[in-house]
């Protein structure tokens, strides 16, 4: 059976778009978009250059080699054993709550039965919002930091804010007590870098996006470098699992949770299939995964059992 010169393309295409998605990234703004791309796409070839290899009767093997990989890419094979934790930790971008209510956003809360809950966007649209979640649940201390909030069901030793450049938020530092030692624990919302200005051709506004973001990311290593002992950071990070960012939040803060434990592509963001929320960890160990379904937001809720 003869060789089919388009299986062999669409197989080094899906090799190109993985190395220079993930070694260049967001070195240029080309890269950037192949980093940032849906992992998904890369599969959306595969079943016409299938068919059109088995209409000419040419050789499969390099078309469904690029299949598996490109399925790899997107996280569809990933599996890991899990099992239970002792340290339940849930990271959540509720939009604002605009499309919950506090009854709703606290009785996903009790039924993770979190100790530490991660809000992004918790700059609520409601007034009363903010007081009304709060007093449906009794036992946690909480903490805000601009559109950032925590909510603890351990001991609080210290709260820390630092500024993220280039826009308003903040990113909120507590240090609670676990298993009688300080446990240091980063909510961050990171800016998003604005891909779609490629298509009004305003690269400008993507590279000021970008460098802001790199900007921000500098703060939380500087953050990660100057904490002594555990430490968790956990977040919207509007970062896909791949790419010079993600890599140096990783070696700055530890495994990620989803790598580690999860099961699944764990899509945070289902509407353009990423997961872009994340959770970290150093001298912790995440035992179990798990993308919980969706409680009013773009963005679903991620938690995490550590031991």
């Amino acid at each position: 059976m003869p060789r089919s010169r388009l299986a062999w393309a669409y197989l080094l295409g899906v090799v190109l778009i993985w190395v220079l998605g993930e070694w260049v990234a967001e070195r240029t703004v080309y890269t950037l978009l192949l980093a940032y791309t849906p992992p998904l796409l890369w599969l959306l070839p595969a079943p016409l250059v299938l068919a059109w290899c088995l209409w000419r009767r040419r050789r499969l093997g390099p078309v469904v080699l690029a299949a598996l990989l490109a399925a790899g890419g997107a996280g569809l094979f990933h599996w890991n054993f899990q099992r239970g934790g002792e340290l339940r930790v849930l990271t959540y971008n509720v939009r604002s709550g605009t499309q919950t209510t506090p009854e709703r956003l606290a009785r996903l809360i009790g039924e993770a039965d979190a100790d530490l809950v991660l809000l992004q966007e918790a700059n609520f649209a409601r007034p009363a919002f903010h007081a009304q979640l709060v007093s449906l649940l009794p036992g946690y201390s909480v903490t805000r930091a601009a559109e950032v909030t925590t909510l603890s069901r351990l001991p609080l030793q210290d709260v820390q804010r630092y500024d993220l450049p280039l826009n308003r938020r903040e990113v909120l530092l507590t240090r609670v007590s676990w298993q009688g030692e300080p446990l240091n624990v980063v909510n961050a919302h990171l800016g998003t870098v604005m891909l779609s200005s490629l298509l009004s051709g305003d690269l400008e506004r993507v590279r000021h996006t970008r460098n802001a973001r790199a900007a921000q990311v500098g703060v939380l290593l500087d953050l990660a470098a100057r904490a002594q002992g555990p430490l968790l950071l956990g977040g919207d990070l509007n970062t896909p699992p791949r790419g010079r960012v993600y890599r140096q939040l990783r070696a700055a803060y530890g495994p990620d949770a989803h790598d580690r434990a999860g099961r699944g592509p764990g899509w945070t963001f289902p509407s353009l299939k990423l997961r872009i929320d994340h959770q970290m960890s150093r001298e912790l160990r995440a035992v179990r995964t798990r993308v919980l379904p969706d409680a009013g937001s773009d963005h679903l809720p991620l938690l995490v059992e550590y031991r």
